[in-house]
């Protein structure tokens, strides 16, 4: 069948179990070919094909509402809702989002690139439901290693105490992004093991109803029979104690057991839990035998072999470069241990991981954890390094502020992918970090112009011992250059002139430092000579090199790969204002209030403006600005 043609999941509704298992396998060589050539999540799309056909058979979207967790791996419910003909757009700039978008379809209720919200999600819309008395199904598909997350506990805790009517598919295939971890996983795995409980539990309660009533001491024995029941065969009944019915474990790739599930839970009154044993990676050998998460998000690859398609790099990935550094370091400090919530192979730690496994800790996604169990390890003298995406580090928020600021602890958070990530999209741009670390006291943030610099900056790290500090670095890899040179602490707060020019300056750090010494050969070009500064420093600044600009009196323009608002150029505006400088013709450049969508991350900056013929522009007018200021002042001081 061809699936691009699919325009709604109403086909389902006539279709056979026989049509729809050739369907699955359709839909699996379709997401195998379309993903060879764009990427994208394959594995855990291949694991919920039979899974998603099930829901849309048995439930009505949009009525129903589907609401996936993560939603990396709703690519089969993208196929089933009208959207395979867009297919060879998926994660490309104005293209296919790869995860749901409401803009896209009424069938995606909810927007989510994060993990462990769905649950919190479904609820709030079956309470909406029963306010309004409406009458839909809810269902939400979480995965096994959300269930690590904070948030999802706490719906837990809420959903068995309201008791509404609602279905949890715990898609359980022992990997979220890498290998699961923790004790609910163990948990899981007890369950697994122990599937006869349901069936055991169903022939009691039809034996019970079978005995004649002989008054309410049988009754409650019997009752009391059931219970045990769960403790004799079922290690933990973790959400039968919370007030959720509990039904599984379910093979997730047989649509006659997934389907006579989806129909009981339907007729259960209060909240359900279907546990669903998928495989990852099913029916394509290369992601089925991947064990560290290789094939959870790619990049192009060949079909055949199965290996990826990727540029030669000629210098190493950033994160590569902290994990170096940091393995080099561990070697005569074993007071360095690292923290990751779930990020190991993304933040490619698996090298310290393998030389020093008792010194990294993967907390699962489990990012406030994470960042309080940094804090307490570095109250007894250990340094702790977080290693942690500047997209995930926003839900740690409140741990940074109070546990790890306010103490003021020696807490290194090593802030991966800051900046635009590309095709992952808005909910995952590193952009915003900078806004909301630049406020919190006792914090230095600082960011290496390349990977060298990057080097050194993990050693100061390491040997910085007045309070917190992060260190961001981007997605993909360095520039090039030598890395021979011995490490060596980079001073605090200090900047570094890369190019002198009397005629304006530039501010930059960071991938846009390389963007604004282009600038400004191509400036010099038409006679303007532009100085340019490696701001590497965001908090605190190098006032020194601040104060001598203001003395000078030329324009000054910033340059930052983030959000504007509280951004760094605020920073710069802040300063000349409370040191009373009031005339300095000062421009920013940098995103504006706003979410930015997938993309290559050329096209994301050519888009937002951040490309060195944009800085050479906005450079020719501030000089322009600051001749018109200098012509305003001499009229007004003769």
């Amino acid at each position: 069948m061809d699936v691009s043609k699919i325009k709604n999941p109403k086909l389902l509704k006539k279709m056979s179990v026989n049509q729809m298992n050739d369907l699955a396998g359709d839909i699996r060589s379709f997401l195998i070919k379309k993903l060879s050539k764009t990427g994208g999540h394959l594995a855990p799309n291949l694991g919920v094909v039979e899974l998603t056909l099930a829901l849309h058979k048995v439930f009505n979207s949009p009525k129903d509402k589907l609401v996936w967790d993560v939603g990396h791996q709703s690519y089969v419910h993208k196929i089933l809702t009208g959207r395979g003909d867009r297919f060879d757009s998926l994660r490309q700039y104005k293209g296919l989002c790869g995860f749901p978008k409401r803009s896209e379809s009424e069938h995606d209720v909810w927007e989510a690139g994060h993990s462990s919200t769905s649950l919190s999600a479904a609820l709030g819309m079956a309470v909406a439901r029963d306010l309004k008395h409406e009458n839909f199904e809810v269902v939400a598909v979480i995965g096994d290693g959300a269930l690590t997350g904070g948030m999802a506990l706490e719906a837990l805790n809420d959903i068995g105490h309201q008791n509404r009517n609602m279905i949890i598919i715990l898609n359980d295939n022992e990997m979220s992004i890498a290998p699961n971890v923790g004790a609910l996983h163990n948990m899981l795995n007890r369950i697994r093991s122990a599937n006869k409980y349901n069936k055991a539990k169903e022939d009691l309660e039809y034996l019970m109803k079978k005995i004649p009533a002989f008054g309410g001491k049988i009754a409650s024995v019997a009752e009391r029979l059931k219970d045990r029941l769960k403790y004799l065969l079922v290690s933990g009944v973790f959400f039968e104690e919370l007030g959720i019915t509990y039904l599984g474990p379910v093979d997730g790739h047989n649509l006659n057991a997934l389907m006579d599930s989806f129909n009981y839970a339907r007729k259960k009154k209060g909240p359900v839990i279907i546990h669903v044993l998928t495989q990852k990676g099913k029916g394509y050998k290369p992601a089925e035998l991947d064990e560290i998460g290789t094939w959870h998000g790619t990049g192009p690859y060949k079909i055949e072999s199965g290996a990826f398609i990727k540029p030669i790099a000629a210098a190493p990935a950033y994160s590569k470069v902290v994990n170096d550094t940091l393995q080099e370091l561990a070697r005569a400090d074993e007071r360095i241990v690292v923290i990751s919530p779930a990020m190991v192979v993304g933040s490619k730690l698996e090298g310290f991981g393998k030389e020093f496994p008792d010194r990294l800790f993967d907390v699962g996604i489990a990012e406030q954890h994470a960042a309080t169990f940094a804090a307490g390890l570095a109250t007894q003298k250990m340094k702790p390094v977080l290693a942690i995406y500047s997209t995930f580090m926003q839900r740690a928020y409140d741990q940074i502020l109070h546990d790890i600021c306010r103490q003021d602890l020696n807490v290194v958070i090593a802030v991966d992918r800051a900046g635009l990530v590309g095709a992952d999209g808005e909910t995952h741009q590193g952009i915003f970090d900078i806004g909301f670390l630049r406020s919190l006291p006792n914090l230095t943030i600082m960011m290496g112009k390349d990977e060298n610099e990057l080097r050194n900056m993990v050693y100061t790290a390491m040997n910085y011992n007045q309070g917190p500090i992060a260190l961001r670095y981007p997605r993909g890899n360095g520039i090039g250059v030598a890395m021979n040179e011995p490490l060596h602490e980079i001073p605090i707060g200090t900047w570094e002139i890369m190019r002198n020019g009397c005629d304006a300056t530039v501010l930059a750090f960071g991938p846009m430092l390389q963007t604004a010494l282009t600038a400004a050969k191509q400036l010099e070009a038409d006679g303007i000579q532009v100085q340019v500064v490696n701001a590497r420093f965001i908090k605190p600044l190098d006032t020194q090199i601040l104060s001598e600009l203001a003395e000078n009196g030329g324009p000054i323009l910033t340059v930052e790969e983030g959000i504007l608002a509280g951004g760094f150029g605020s920073s710069i505006l802040e300063y000349f204002h409370d040191q009373g400088f009031y005339d300095l013709v000062i421009e920013r450049m940098g995103i504006d209030d706003c979410f930015v969508e997938h993309g290559s991350v050329n096209e994301l900056l050519h888009e937002l403006g951040l490309t060195s013929e944009q800085i050479s522009i906005r450079v020719k007018q501030i000089i322009k600005d600051q001749t018109r200021t200098n012509r305003i002042r001499k009229v007004i001081t003769s």
